[in-house]
């Protein structure tokens, strides 16, 4: 089951420090430099940028920044595991958040610039352009941050998993360990449990060793 949690936990923070990775690329490499060029241009790019980021690789990681780390806090129900729980709860939070806002202000965006159609024939390339930009800019940035917060969180909740497990690991050794003495230790009472009393040899030799028998004397009558 420890194998389960962690592999979960680990797609969790994997899927999310990918999609983090892309939206920080977008933000200090690809808006930058499509800033710089003409307006045609920006359209252009980004219809086709939308149109390619489209595919399983993607979708695999964005679907499991919330997918993976949902999974990974089912598999960490219990009292036992509430401190990794607890890290889980707020890195599921921050990036439904930032799906949210992905889904909810950047896809739209995307969609408005597609239906734009065919940058050779928009009549205002400019209105267009300034319509999309800024604000697709202001929300990539946003998502960045949010899905980075929650990569770190995740890395917290790995680090929290591996020394609770450590933890446990190391109470059932010493358990087992004592459980291992105490059945090693001999018997120490007058007889074992579920032997027969056998009396001390010197008694026997003095006739003390059976129920009823009297001592008798070195020397008969």
């Amino acid at each position: 089951m420890f194998a389960l949690r962690l592999a979960a936990l680990v797609a969790a923070t994997l899927a999310t420090g990918l999609i983090a990775g892309v939206f920080y690329a977008y933000a200090i490499s690809v808006m930058p430099a499509l800033n710089r060029t003409d307006d045609r241009t920006v359209i252009d790019v980004m219809q086709k940028i939308n149109v390619v980021i489209i595919n399983p690789w993607f979708m695999l990681g964005f679907l499991g920044t919330v997918g993976f780390t949902l999974l990974a806090a089912a598999l960490h129900l219990g009292k036992e595991h509430r401190t990794t729980l607890i890290w889980l709860g707020v890195a599921l939070a921050l990036n439904v958040i930032a799906f949210a806002v992905t889904s909810g202000l950047n896809v739209p965006l995307n969609d408005q610039l597609a239906a734009a159609g065919d940058p050779a024939q928009i009549g205002d390339l400019a209105k267009v352009r300034a319509d999309f930009e800024s604000a697709w800019v202001r929300w990539n940035i946003l998502r960045a941050i949010l899905h980075t917060l929650a990569f770190l969180v995740l890395t917290g909740a790995l680090f929290v998993a591996g020394i609770q497990h450590g933890r446990t690991q190391a109470a059932g050794s010493v358990g087992a360990q004592q459980v291992s003495q105490q059945q090693r230790m001999p018997s120490v009472g007058p007889q074992a449990a579920g032997q027969p009393y056998r009396a001390p040899i010197m008694a026997q030799q003095y006739g003390f060793g059976h129920t009823g028998a009297q001592p008798t004397s070195a020397h008969t009558a």
